[in-house]
């Protein structure tokens, strides 16, 4: 996951031009990327709007267990009857030449079976996170995708996102001097009822869903995997909402150079996802780091001071995503995201479960 400075400075380039400067997309190939959605849900729905603002994608499926939605919805996209699936049909998508890939947008214990049965139909994949509910599941989905030839990638947003690319560049550049030390957080007060307190269909609590973006964030911006982690869990409130999963999770990790990053992801209260870099030459911090707008870094290192609020909306994060991802099947080059970054983090969720406590 180890980003070179060149790297950043292309992909975040990229990034920015996909937002800011649509004309530059321009050169893109005229044959879209058409992706059935499969889901269509709440996040589906920023994703579909992200890809309306690129110039190489376009949503020509819809997958869904309510026919009546899925009209609604393809009515708004332009996407044909014929194009629309339910569960038990979906395999057929096979024979669609309109479809080349597929974005899952399921809860997550159903985020291996659809990239397997998608990459057996022949398409390319990009899997919302966390890629899956465990490590053996993780490992299953990529070894499809290997074997059908097909590309897959995990929906690591803020790895296209511009605030995000501008601090891993600051570090890059050494304006931070030696990174000492990260703390990140994201969370929020759940209500009850949701599925993601439900342990079968969302593999755990708040880790999997918010608390990935801070693990995700210590690895790209030290650019290292961490090499001991130790964590703890709780739940305090007993009110019924979090019987099969836990609340709360605070865990470190220690990385080969040293740098220690200090996590905390709830869903028992408000807590605003952002991190905070602490470095020899100074600080810089990112607030809203991964929310879908409202982003801000502030950083004070070697005498400069600064404060960048990114004015971009929702769904900026999604465009670039989806751009990104249809580059790579109309390049033949490999996401950034790879099944292989998010086998990785499914590794180091299963090891702060297990510092915890907590079978997974």
């Amino acid at each position: 996951m180890t980003l070179t400075r060149r790297e950043f400075a292309k992909l975040g380039a990229l990034s920015l031009g996909a937002r800011f400067v649509p004309t530059l997309n321009a050169q893109a190939p005229q044959k879209k990327i058409g992706y059935a959605v499969i889901g269509l849900g709440v996040i589906a729905g920023h994703f579909m709007r992200g890809v309306l603002d690129t110039a190489n994608s376009q949503i020509t499926g819809l997958v869904s267990g309510h026919r009546d939605k899925a009209d609604r919805i393809a009515a708004q996209y332009g996407v044909a009857s014929n194009c629309i699936y339910d569960y038990e049909n979906f395999d057929q998508i096979a024979h669609n030449p309109a479809i080349d890939a597929v974005y899952v947008a399921l809860p997550n214990s159903m985020h291996a079976e659809y990239t397997i049965r998608a990459a057996k139909a022949g398409k390319h994949v990009l899997c919302e996170k966390p890629m899956s509910t465990n490590v053996a599941e993780a490992e299953a989905m990529i070894a499809a995708c290997k074997a059908a030839n097909v590309k897959l990638m995990i929906a690591y947003r803020c790895l296209y996102e511009p605030t995000n690319l501008r601090a891993v560049k600051l570090i890059r550049d050494g304006a931070l001097g030696q990174v000492q030390a990260i703390e990140s957080s994201f969370g929020f007060n759940i209500g009850p009822g949701q599925w993601r307190t439900n342990k079968k269909l969302a593999g755990g609590g708040p880790l999997f869903d918010v608390g990935i973006y801070s693990l995700s964030a210590c690895r790209y911006l030290t650019g290292e995997d961490p090499e001991h982690i130790a964590a703890f869990a709780s739940t305090i409130d007993h009110d019924g909402r979090f019987a099969e999963v836990e609340e709360n999770v605070s865990w470190t990790m220690r990385f080969p150079s040293g740098i220690v990053a200090s996590c905390n992801t709830t869903y028992g209260a408000p807590m605003e996802g952002c991190f905070r870099v602490h470095g020899s030459k100074g600080w810089l911090q990112v607030d809203e780091a991964f929310s879908y707008d409202g982003l801000r870094l502030t950083a004070d290192f070697s005498g400069t001071k600064l404060d960048e609020p990114n004015p971009a909306k929702d769904p900026s994060h999604f465009t670039a995503e989806a751009g990104h991802f249809s580059r790579n099947i109309q390049d033949g080059t490999e996401p950034r995201a790879s099944g292989e970054v998010g086998l990785k983090d499914m590794r180091y969720i299963t090891e702060i479960y297990r510092s915890a406590g907590i079978a997974i």
